[in-house]
């Protein structure tokens, strides 16, 4: 598996899944550690994000199918 197959499959929907997570704590009333760190989490997740959204996916490869010649 490549870098960008890993990035697409594992790396990005992390990023999105810790920004999530961030918001959720801070919005949550029973862990203070959380809400304290709730900001660092999203801010994290987001910056992480914007980096892993930048890698290119890998092209198609295109088959080498006959063409009809008619």
């Amino acid at each position: 598996m490549t870098f960008k197959q890993l990035n697409k499959k594992y790396f990005e929907p992390g990023a999105q899944g810790l920004m999530i997570f961030g918001i959720i704590a801070l919005c949550q009333p029973w862990s203070f550690w959380l809400h304290n760190n709730g900001l660092i989490l999203t801010l994290t997740g987001l910056v992480s994000f914007m980096i892993t959204s930048k890698i290119p996916p890998e092209p198609e490869v295109a088959d080498d199918e006959p063409e009809d010649l008619v």
